[in-house]
Parts: structure tokens; C-alpha cells; sequence
């Protein structure tokens, strides 16, 4: 395995499609059907903020995005929502997102989303991209990177855990919880 910054264009299909497959339970009813979730995301995925774990082959196998200042792993608006949803749809759909989105900060490297083919999980893929996510934050002259793990996925949570990460937040989901499927969101931060 081996961990690349960014990915080709032919590689959109791919990475749309790990990521949807991660967080489709989480974001199915703000961002289904699943036809069109694949058809936004493939269209605004940004490969300048995701670091690729590759097979032997050059399969991308895993991913984490990272948001900065400049855009984020995920980098759609309005008008790339509204060329799948229609303008209806796009708008009560970010309406709806703009809950779970996460500020960045001056402070810390903020990682975007992390996502590994359910064939390669346990693997130690995602462990890899945690490590790799930290050296690009170390070169970027960050000191902490930050993440959100939503409660109740204790394997993640246990994996972050183990690399040092530690719980300095939790954010409520409030009456959303029943369009997301959970009750909160764990910022979780590790020093670099």
C-alpha cells in the first residue's frame, strides 16, 4: 500500500462511490437517491485535499479528505447542487448539511472525511491515511489535526483513540438526529 496526495479524474467514479458507500447511512436522506448523491459527488470532489491509499496496483482503496481555508475534500455549492437536485431540492438540502459542517480553524488541521472500501477495513488502511493526514499537517505547519467521529461508531472511534486522538467536544445533533440517523457528532484532536 502506498499513500498519494490527490487522485486522476478517472479516479472521480472511485472515490464518489467509497464515499458514499461510508456515509450514506449518515447523509442517504439529505443527499439520496443514491443515483444522484454518486452524480454530486463525483462532480465536486476536490482531488487538491484528499490523500489516496493505493493497492499494489494503484487501486484507490481509501481516502482522507481534509478541509482548509481554500476548499475542502467535498467542495460543491449551490449551483453544483442545484445541477443534480434542481434549485428546490439543492436548497433544502444544504439547508440540512449546513448543520454538520465543521468551521475550520487557524489552529488545526481539519480532516474532511475518512473512508476505506469495506473490502481492505481492518486492514490497516485507515490507520495508514491517519498517519499520512499527520504528516500533511506537520508540513503544512499545523501542531494538532482535528476530526468528528458521529457517536455510536465506536470502531472508528477506537481506532482514533489508539493513534492519540482525544474526545474536546460533542455537538448535538438535535431534532436533526432523525434525518442523520445519529445523536451526535465527537470532535476528537491529536497533537502532530
Amino acid at each position: 500500500m502506498r499513500i498519494t496526495p490527490g487522485f486522476d479524474e478517472a479516479d472521480r467514479p472511485v472515490v464518489a462511490t467509497l464515499y458514499w458507500e461510508a456515509f450514506s447511512d449518515k447523509l442517504g436522506r439529505a443527499m439520496g437517491p443514491s443515483d444522484r448523491a454518486l452524480a454530486f459527488f463525483e462532480a465536486t470532489l476536490s482531488p487538491d485535499h484528499a490523500l489516496c491509499a493505493r493497492d499494489h496496483d494503484g487501486r484507490i482503496i481509501g481516502v482522507a479528505g481534509f478541509k482548509t481555508a481554500r476548499g475542502a475534500l467535498v467542495a460543491g455549492g449551490y449551483r453544483d447542487m442545484a445541477r443534480v437536485y434542481g434549485p428546490l431540492g439543492a436548497a433544502w438540502r444544504l439547508a440540512l448539511l449546513s448543520a454538520l459542517t465543521r468551521d475550520t480553524d487557524n489552529r488545526r488541521f481539519l480532516m474532511d472525511g475518512i473512508f476505506v472500501a469495506p473490502a481492505m477495513r481492518g486492514q490497516g488502511v485507515g490507520t495508514a491515511l491517519l498517519h499520512a493526514f499527520a504528516r500533511e499537517a506537520a508540513a503544512r505547519g499545523y501542531r494538532e489535526v482535528r476530526l468528528d467521529v458521529i457517536e455510536g461508531n465506536d470502531r472508528a472511534r477506537a481506532l482514533y483513540e489508539r493513534e492519540g486522538y482525544r474526545a474536546v467536544a460533542t455537538h448535538s445533533t438535535g431534532l436533526l438526529r432523525h434525518v442523520f440517523g445519529f445523536r451526535a457528532a465527537i470532535t476528537m484532536v491529536r497533537d502532530v
